[in-house]
């Protein structure tokens, strides 16, 4: 991945967006572009808008970064897709998403693996640095949960070398316990970088998402961890609110909406030498409902009082 998604322990030289803080030009919300020059808005958080509307809305409001998902720039055309980001001026700041590792079936254990080949091809023509993976739940029937995600483990160790070559950093997402059943089996930040830690920092990072890790009280000391050997890959926000709308997947809150301390994980993902992008990823229909670029323009105010 590139240099300045790294965390400082990496080693790599902090040459990348959080050299363009200093004060620049009032944006259409009011922030200068430094307030948000660390800023990604994620593509699920806006998912109303197309591809082109998501780069000319983001350049527009000065957002510099986004985060995108393979089944929508498969549809627009992945080339296509690298050119539209070029021409705007915006950064990829990852991938959405590789994964689901754990099946113990070999012909579907080869499909998920061409899969994942291909995701991490697909972020190579976009230059991004990061491919998020969500590792996959039990298959069904089994109920040996380490054992899946021993296999989370095999599946790494077989495309890490191939991401290297193509400069593709697999980025291993801890999701909240709920979802361990059928999406994923690594739950925290600890199983995450008990994986990660199997191999080269450059290779194999871990995701810090606010909205799946904010209730683990070990989480200040895994950040802590992460971030000194250089595994921060990525950095995403979304607040949880009480209660949970039906369906978990699309329960994610706007910012300063719900119970999370956004701004402390920021300050800690910061201590640990975290300067990368900061996305916000929010999945939540009432927002897709709404005017894209009300929406964008809310990100980057709440972003303002609730997280810098």
């Amino acid at each position: 991945m590139s240099a300045d998604r790294r965390t400082a322990g990496s080693g790599s030289p902090d040459s990348g967006r959080q050299g363009r803080t200093t004060a620049g030009p009032v944006t259409a919300v009011g922030a200068t572009a430094g307030d948000l020059a660390r800023l990604s808005i994620n593509q699920e958080t806006v998912k109303q808008w197309s591809l082109p509307e998501l780069a000319a809305g983001c350049a527009g409001l000065g957002v510099p970064g986004v985060g995108l998902w393979r089944a929508p720039v498969q549809e627009y055309g992945v080339e296509r897709a690298a050119r539209l980001m070029r021409e705007t001026g915006l950064e990829v700041t990852s991938l959405c998403r590789g994964g689901f590792f754990t099946a113990s079936d070999p012909v579907a254990r080869r499909t998920a693996m061409d899969d994942n080949r291909a995701a991490i091809d697909e972020a190579a023509v976009l230059e991004t640095g990061t491919l998020v993976l969500v590792s996959g739940g039990l298959p069904s029937g089994e109920r040996d949960i380490a054992a899946a995600r021993e296999r989370v483990a095999d599946a790494l160790a077989e495309l890490a070398p191939y991401a290297a070559e193509r400069s593709v950093c697999l980025a291993i997402e801890p999701l909240h316990p709920m979802y361990a059943s059928d999406r994923c089996v690594v739950s925290t930040l600890g199983q995450a970088l008990d994986i990660a830690e199997r191999f080269p920092a450059e290779r194999v990072g871990v995701v810090v998402d606010t909205y799946h890790l904010w209730w683990d009280d070990r989480v200040p000391a895994q950040i802590a961890r992460a971030g000194a050997a250089g595994r921060i890959a990525a950095f995403q926000l979304a607040d949880w609110v009480t209660p949970l709308p039906e369906g978990v997947l699309l329960g994610r809150g706007q910012l300063g909406d719900g119970c999370v301390d956004l701004r402390g994980f920021r300050e800690q993902v910061d201590a640990a030498g975290y300067s990368g992008a900061v996305e916000v990823e929010i999945f939540n229909p009432a927002l897709w409902a709404r005017d894209g670029a009300e929406v964008v323009a809310e990100i980057a105010r709440r972003y303002r009082e609730h997280v810098l």
